[in-house]
């Protein structure tokens, strides 16, 4: 059985997606981590938790509070 056209466009819309995900991540993620490395700050605890909390809650969570 062929795939058809209807796959590649999924295929393809999934790594462009991926692509921009991971250049936008890491536009803000680098100058996120080196503040957190390198500040003494009161809000340093919190912005670390905010970061770890898609570590922490899994993301089918994360997505229905976003549609909620």
């Amino acid at each position: 059985m062929m795939p058809d056209a209807a796959d590649f466009a999924a295929i393809r819309l999934t790594l462009e997606l991926a692509t921009v995900t991971t250049a936008v991540l890491l536009v803000i993620g680098t100058p996120v981590a080196w503040w957190l490395a390198r500040t003494g700050s009161r809000w340093k605890g919190v912005v670390g938790a905010v970061v770890a909390l898609p570590l922490v809650l899994p993301p089918t969570v994360i997505g229905f509070y976003l549609l909620v």
